[in-house]
């Protein structure tokens, strides 16, 4: 059996010690603080790029770069090996498109290499999920085919959804009209957000007051688990800069699941820029997004 490469973009959010421990192919997406451009190389912590988003920096991100994608999955072509890729949703962006475009590219030159990408129509922690299940599926003996074939059946069952703490950078993202984000802000409404099935964020709800938006992202759950209460893979947490929140959130679905297993990491910059500092996301299994 041909050995395989997983590769994904730097919008799973995983943290660079899980990456290099699977060696995992990362393509970087950049991101811009005014007109600084980090995201090659050249990074900020998330804690530094959030107090800019705080200190009312301009920020920006852009997608991947063909050519690094070129460079970097003809170094795999070279040394003999597939690549599945599991992708930021084509929906919020176009990278997987450019991961597409270039892949097409590297098999017509390397008729014997297989490149497989799937749109995970999902975002940071809903991407590693699928991550993790690809490398356990790897583990286990399958083939890059197989492996391919059982995370695509999960993505329609990768429920996201999070809510912000600022409406002001969901304005900036053109998420929602300027009246309607100072009204929000003037009478401290949260926003639940969802990905819906077609990879696209979209409104689901609102609710007054950060810890009625906690408990409400524990609350939906019931609503999406269904059949999958007991086929969890892992439980995502992710966010902005916020960690003490994202503990007080796994704590409410422990109580009240008891799911055990959690996945809880920071949203870097490339989808921090347009949710901002206090953003907190929950990703899960469920009968259907």
């Amino acid at each position: 059996m041909k050995d395989f490469i997983i590769s994904t973009e730097t919008n799973c959010d995983l943290s660079p010690a899980f990456i290099k421990e699977n060696n995992i192919c990362v393509i970087p997406h950049y991101y811009t603080v005014e007109e600084d451009v980090y995201g090659d190389g050249r990074e900020l912590t998330n804690k530094e790029f959030y107090d800019k988003m705080r200190e009312k920096h301009k920020v920006g991100t852009m997608a991947s770069n063909p050519a690094v994608i070129d460079e970097m999955f003809t170094n795999i072509a070279n040394e003999g090996k597939d690549i599945l890729h599991i992708s930021f949703s084509s929906a919020l962006s176009g990278g997987c498109g450019n991961v597409q475009v270039v892949s097409n590219q590297i098999m017509e030159a390397n008729p014997e290499m297989k490149i497989i990408v799937v749109d995970t129509l999902a975002a940071s922690l809903g991407e590693a999920i699928l991550i993790q299940k690809a490398l356990d599926l790897k583990a286990q003996g399958k083939t890059i085919e197989e492996t391919a074939e059982i995370i695509n059946e999960l993505v329609p069952h990768l429920i996201t959804l999070f809510t912000v703490d600022d409406l002001d950078y969901l304005y900036r993202g053109g998420r929602l009209s300027k009246t309607t984000a100072i009204v929000g802000s003037l009478v401290n409404i949260k926003p639940i957000l969802r990905i819906n099935e077609e990879g696209k964020l979209v409104a689901y709800s609102k609710v007054r007051g950060r810890n009625k938006s906690i408990q409400t992202l524990a609350a939906m759950m019931e609503d999406y688990l269904g059949s999958y209460r007991e086929k969890q893979l892992q439980i995502g947490i992710m966010h902005g800069d916020c960690e003490e929140d994202a503990r007080a959130l796994q704590k409410i679905i422990q109580d009240k699941y008891g799911y055990t297993d959690f996945f809880i990491e920071p949203i870097g910059p490339s989808i921090g820029a347009h949710s901002g500092p206090g953003t907190l996301g929950l990703v899960f299994l469920g009968d259907h997004r």
